[in-house]
């Protein structure tokens, strides 16, 4: 039963997610557009690598499961 109350949550949160994204576009438009996110463009050519922007994701995500995990106990 643990695993559906997870999966049922983690749909919640997406479904939230794309909420957000979706009514308030601009709320995530600084991802890919920090100092240290590499942009190549050229003629025919765009690469996106953003690697600051995906530091500082996986920070927040670590953040937050560090406390959702606190508060389960």
């Amino acid at each position: 039963m643990e695993v559906g109350k997870t999966l049922f949550l983690l749909g919640l949160f997406l479904a939230l997610l794309g909420l957000l994204l979706l009514y308030f576009p601009k709320l995530f438009a600084w991802f890919g557009h920090l100092p240290g996110d590499i942009r190549v463009e050229r003629e025919g050519l765009r690469v996106y690598i953003p690697l600051t922007s995906a530091l500082v994701l996986s920070l927040l995500l670590s953040l937050l499961f560090n406390l959702l995990s606190a508060l389960r106990r």
